[in-house]
């Protein structure tokens, strides 16, 4: 079967520009320049004959036919980034974890999460923030008061007063079975331990 598909590089343009809302967080996800995903996205709308973005004063929208667009573009992609994980051997797949500077990763415990997913090779990248997530160079990010952005979502991890800890990764990839495997160790770990014990993390909730 032959496939009638537009470019993938404009599809991977629009699905990034779509997520953040923005010409310029997709670059920098995309490591590209913000006119070079101006212009992905322009030849795009041409192939396609419809509009998927308005372009507003330091607003990007999208229209209708964008917002029909994307779930079918962000599932397709999900599917391939999950084919290809299965083509992986054990131990090959990298989760790169971003944590703020002022976070104590005792907390974590990372030893433990290595022992339960020996096929998950950890790797923590500490000071970071939404930059490198942005850029790539992280994952998924526990960062402080970080719960609403638009293109991620975000899991709070303590449930004190103030801007808490958040987990966060990218709408496109929240859902990769990697990252899936710590959040859900993550709350698994807040439901073993009492609300007395603030030494560990504890999910109390979704926001998007």
């Amino acid at each position: 079967m032959t496939y009638a598909l537009p470019p993938l590089n404009a599809l991977r343009a629009f699905e990034a520009a779509a997520r953040h809302l923005s010409f310029k967080l997709a670059a920098h996800e995309l490591h590209v320049t913000p006119a070079a995903v101006g212009q992905q996205v322009k030849a795009l709308e041409a192939r396609l004959g419809v509009r998927l973005f308005d372009r507003l004063h330091k607003q990007l929208i999208l229209t209708p036919a964008g917002q029909a667009y994307l779930p079918g573009i962000s599932e397709g992609f999900r599917h391939i980034a999950e084919a290809t994980s299965q083509l992986r051997p054990t131990g090959a797949v990298l989760l790169q974890l971003g944590v703020h500077g002022s976070f104590d990763l005792r907390r974590l415990d990372l030893a433990e999460f290595r022992s339960a997913h020996p096929g998950i090779g950890l790797r923590v990248l500490q000071p970071a923030g939404l930059h490198e997530l942005v850029e790539g160079k992280a994952d998924l990010l526990i960062a402080r008061g970080l719960g609403r952005h638009p293109g991620y979502r975000g899991d709070r991890i303590d449930d004190g007063p103030g801007l808490g800890d958040w987990l966060v990764a990218p709408e496109g990839t929240a859902d990769c079975p990697e990252i899936v495997s710590f959040r859900e160790w993550l709350r698994a770990l807040s439901a073993e331990h009492s609300l007395a014990n603030h030494r560990r993390p504890r999910l109390v909730g979704i926001k998007r």
